[in-house]
Formats: structure tokens, sequence, C-alpha cells
């Protein structure tokens, strides 16, 4: 009985584990050149180098000139922050500062109120 309760439990936690996961991509055609880090593919004559490590799955005998299909993830390795976001915003705010219009001199009538005089 309380298997019951905790299957579906399970199931959630494994959902939640697989969403925070990023995209799999892959690329296909022959190893031109591998090392324990490094693995290389031409793709239509492009040379795609794909990371790898202990950890990476190997189905069949893997050695330079067979075709593999090769499955990864991309992943930053370092995020350089080129701008600050709030400096971004106070950049807007004073520009739109300066672009509004300038306030009429004393005594003068804005062109709005003129118009609403106009038409009554």
């Amino acid at each position: 009985m309380k298997f019951r309760y905790l299957l579906p439990l399970a199931f959630s936690f494994a959902l939640a584990a697989s969403a925070a996961q990023p995209k799999e991509y892959q690329v296909t055609g022959p190893v031109l050149a591998l090392t324990d880090d490094v693995i290389t593919v031409d793709k239509g004559g492009e040379k795609w180098e794909i990371g790898r490590s202990a950890a990476t799955k190997v189905s069949g005998k893997l050695a330079v000139g067979s075709r593999v299909t090769v499955y990864y993830r991309m992943g930053a390795t370092a995020v350089d922050v080129k701008d600050d976001a709030k400096g971004k915003t106070d950049a807007k705010a004073s520009n739109a500062d300066k672009a509004a219009p300038k306030a009429a001199p004393k005594g003068a009538e804005a062109p709005a109120d003129k118009a609403k005089k106009a038409k009554s």
C-alpha cells in the first residue's frame, strides 16, 4: 500500500531531474582523431571536436576511421559579463529624461491646451 503512494512521488522526482538537463545534440561521421579527452569527427568536411571523459559511454570498438554518432550536450565553462544590467537601465532612464519635451516658458500655453480652447 505504501508503494502505491511512493511511485507517483518517485516519478515526479525523475521528471524534475530530467527537465533540468540541457538539450541533447548529435553529430555523425568518421572519427578523424581520438584521445582520452577529445574525439574529432568529420561532419561534411567540418572537424567537430567533442570532449569526452571516463564517464562517456561507448558501445562497440571506438577507433580512428570508425563511423560514429556522438551524442552531446552543451555547457558553459565560463561567463564574462560585459556590462552591468543596472547600468543599462539607468542609461535608458537618463536618455528618456533628455528626450522629454522641455516645459513652455511662463505665461505660454502648451500646444495641447491651445487645441482644447480652439475646440470649445
